[in-house]
């Protein structure tokens, strides 16, 4: 499907459906694929980012990814207190991409309007773009700060993957680019070849653990999360933000797109979303199928181990591990920031 033919369905959604909400201010495009021209296929495995703004403080739990006319989207509701103001989302690391360009879906009271236009006006001045950098670091230090040893193993797994991959997310918010979930290691290396800065890539794959892996091994462990993936997609019945994740239409993105990932070679990248989908199935199994916990847990420890992640002592070591690599994080962010020509001020 092209790009273009998905965001009219897109925009068609919220026309017919997700306009009609209680509060409804606006609604945009973001992720990966905004940026992508009309013309171009929409990428296997990806799908079309829909943000739909409500009045007030809160906002319902995302809707998640579903299929329309032919198109995964992947809608997330946010509350207007969030983004308010352009400085709110100028500082903001992964709300300032999504208002970059002008991929408004709906504004009928213009209000979205003016903050996107503020926003694209100084999205590449210096300031802002140090300040997101700032914001995507001190996300990576909370999270990673946080030890919550009385959690069920996948959530402490969860609380120590995702702010150790903010640090991919630094890397790309100074070169100006969008900060992406599944793909954000590939991208990372992107950058860092571009910026003349590849000898910085395994010390960040260093703090997943993924740098020394072998493709076999991560294929071998895509098949364990496989029968996972299948049993928990069948026994879901708890709700969960990440919910629309595991089921069987997002299969081809957790699934069919990682193998593609492991067998063009980006296997070390691939580890990251297996790992985050794992510990999220096991998470539902906890929930809905306790009985499944069990005999499927060897699958789960072979990767963890492969990451090098064993232990409640093993998450804190690494964790403790990144932190300290967060002041070299910087700099390397620093120096993509003064090599990129696009950076004004």
């Amino acid at each position: 499907m092209r790009i273009g033919d998905a965001r009219g369905l897109a925009a068609e959604w919220v026309r017919e459906q997700g306009a009609s909400g209680e509060g409804f201010v606006g609604a945009y495009l973001g992720g990966s694929t905004a940026s992508m021209p009309e013309e171009a296929e929409l990428p296997a495995g990806s799908d079309i980012d829909v943000f739909v703004v409500l009045e007030g403080e809160a906002a319902p739990p995302k809707l998640g990814k579903f299929i329309y006319g032919g198109a995964l989207l992947e809608v997330t509701y946010l509350p207007w207190s969030e983004l308010d103001s352009a400085e709110k989302v100028l500082g903001s690391y992964h709300l300032a991409g999504g208002f970059r360009n002008d991929r408004i879906l709906a504004d009928p009271s213009g209000r979205l309007g003016v903050i996107q236009r503020e926003t694209a006006r100084s999205f590449q001045d210096r300031f802002w773009v140090e300040r997101r950098c700032r914001d995507a670091l001190q996300r990576a230090k909370d999270g990673l700060s946080r030890a919550e040893p009385e959690l069920p193993w996948h959530d402490r797994v969860t609380a120590w993957l995702f702010p150790t991959g903010v640090a991919a997310h630094v890397i790309l918010t100074a070169a100006l680019r969008n900060p992406t979930i599944r793909l954000r290691y590939l991208a990372a290396r992107g950058v860092l070849e571009q910026y003349g800065l590849s000898g910085c890539y395994d010390e960040l794959l260093q703090q997943l653990g993924s740098a020394k892996l072998r493709q076999a091994r991560v294929e071998h462990h895509l098949a364990g999360l496989s029968r996972t993936f299948d049993a928990a997609a069948a026994a879901a019945r708890t709700p969960f933000f990440f919910s629309s994740d595991i089921t069987p239409e997002a299969r081809p993105i957790a699934i069919q797109a990682s193998l593609e990932l492991i067998r063009s070679g980006n296997h070390r990248e691939a580890s990251f979303w297996i790992a985050a989908t794992y510990a999220r199935c096991r998470k539902i199994l906890y929930a809905d199928a306790p009985e499944l916990l069990k005999p499927l847990a060897p699958d789960f420890d072979e990767l963890m181990d492969d990451l090098g992640i064993r232990s409640q002592a093993d998450l804190e070591r690494r964790a403790q591990r990144t932190l300290a690599y967060l002041p070299r994080l910087e700099e390397i962010a620093a120096t993509i920031m003064e090599r990129n020509p696009d950076i004004s001020g």
